[in-house]
């Protein structure tokens, strides 16, 4: 990198690799009964196009942030990048649906561009400056998924599903280049042996464990053995993939356990909504919307959380990401809250939303902060990938628990839902968000 403009370009480029990453893991979402019907598939397989992006994004994730600790980031990011493109350009191109998961299983592997985004920031940019670049890193996320759900309609309706999918690729391909052209080469760390054994342990017990969600119970017994095996590993390896020890410090444990509980609520509340809005006014709550609509009710939210990212990164060196995350959760909770117990009016579900998102916002940036600040730079990428798979692990598991909640209240032989599932799905999510609050208070001072 030759100079300091080009070094003030690096943490754009990081958004824009996240931001792309984020919309090709959200963007099949509103175009599932599209790809079942386009690939002759039954709704479980194309629901699957989800899934094998998520699974391989948690099992990626952290292998790629140590990789990118011992390798230096940009190298491996130009990897990641390389991977994920070329994953979304078979996905778009699939005549099947095996090659369409193919392609979403390689583009899953994207997931590594969140720590390595971490690792670069800390390195080039000032400490000064750090704090809002990982906070609005830590936000994309959320705003990748609303954005998804603002363009489909427009893009399925006039281009057909996909040219959804081809969407990231016009944001994954110039951010290769710019990495290549920008992204200094980082400091050189000495490689010594990589933890294979516990990188292959680590795959298998998540992706046994995530699976369980969707297959079945009998997949967390494996889970769980394949765990015990890995951390029998981890703890007796001198060069671990993931070092047990650094995991127990205080500003790490209370920020992976607060990002498991902010990802819960992000897509446990997020869910609700689009089916809320969209439910027939004849049920009495519903309101009848169209996709369009219940698009829209995304955004305010999405931008509160991008706005809400930055200015926690500006706070955090005032008052800390302690008190950051505590409002935060505070925020979070009292929007769905009242989304919960009111949600007769439009207007309503507008103000919890929006409040729900700048809560999500503060909790996301506070919890990328507390893993970066608590850690040494050599362990930046491995630590901060630890903290985005729980905080997809917390995804997952919000979203099956909504889906089981409004499933549940179904009245037999109705066929829509009743209003106390959304009432108690939203409720649910909110005491996630009231834990987080907990946390906020156990995690370290500045």
């Amino acid at each position: 990198m030759s100079g300091r403009g080009e070094r003030a370009l690096v943490p754009l480029l990081a958004f824009l690799g996240v931001m792309a990453y984020s919309l090709s893991m959200a963007v099949v979402s509103p175009a599932l009964p599209l790809i079942q019907e386009g690939l002759g598939t039954s709704a479980a397989g194309a629901a699957w196009a989800l899934s094998a992006m998520t699974l391989s994004a948690a099992v990626a994730t952290p292998v790629v942030g140590r990789l990118g600790d011992l390798l230096g980031p940009r190298r491996v990011l130009l990897a990641v990048l390389a991977v994920t493109t070329a994953g979304m350009v078979v996905a778009a191109t699939a005549a099947s649906l095996p090659a369409l998961l193919t392609g979403r299983a390689l583009a899953g592997i994207g997931g590594g561009v969140f720590p390595l985004a971490y690792a670069i920031i800390r390195e080039v940019v000032p400490p000064a400056r750090s704090g809002s670049a990982v906070g609005l890193m830590s936000s994309m996320l959320g705003v990748g998924g609303a954005v998804s759900w603002c363009v489909a309609g427009p893009v399925i309706d006039h281009l057909g599903w996909r040219w959804l999918l081809w969407l990231p690729v016009f944001g994954l391909l110039p951010g290769w280049f710019a990495a290549w052209w920008i992204v200094p080469e980082g400091r050189r760390r000495p490689v010594g042996r990589i933890d294979w054994w516990g990188a292959l342990l680590l795959s298998a017990w998540l992706a046994a464990g995530l699976a369980a969600l969707s297959l079945g119970a009998a997949l967390l017994a494996v889970a769980a053995v394949l765990a015990a095996a890995w951390f029998v590993v981890e703890t007796r390896t001198p060069e671990p993939l993931i070092d047990p020890r650094l995991m127990r410090a205080r500003g790490v444990w209370t920020a992976n356990a607060a990002s498991l509980l902010s990802g819960f609520a992000l897509m446990g509340g997020g869910v609700l909504f689009p089916l809320l809005v969209q439910l027939p006014a004849s049920t009495g709550f519903g309101f009848g919307g169209s996709a369009t609509q219940a698009a829209m009710l995304q955004l305010p939210g999405a931008v509160g959380m991008s706005a809400a990212g930055i200015v926690a990164g500006m706070l955090d060196r005032r008052v800390g990401s302690r008190t950051i995350l505590l409002a935060g959760g505070m925020l979070a909770a009292t929007g769905l809250g009242l989304v919960s117990v009111a949600h007769d009016t439009m207007w309503q579900l507008y103000a919890g939303g929006t409040v729900r998102g700048i809560g999500l916002g503060f909790a996301y940036a506070a919890v990328a902060n507390l893993v970066v600040d608590a850690v040494p730079a050599a362990h930046t990428g491995v630590a901060t990938g630890v903290n985005t798979l729980l905080r997809t692990v917390g995804a997952s598991l919000g979203t099956q628990v909504s889906a089981v909640i409004v499933t549940a209240s179904v009245p037999a032989g109705g066929r829509f839902p009743a209003e106390w599932g959304f009432a108690l799905g939203f409720a649910v999510s909110a005491a996630a968000m009231a834990a987080v609050t907990a946390l906020a208070l156990a995690a370290p001072r500045r």
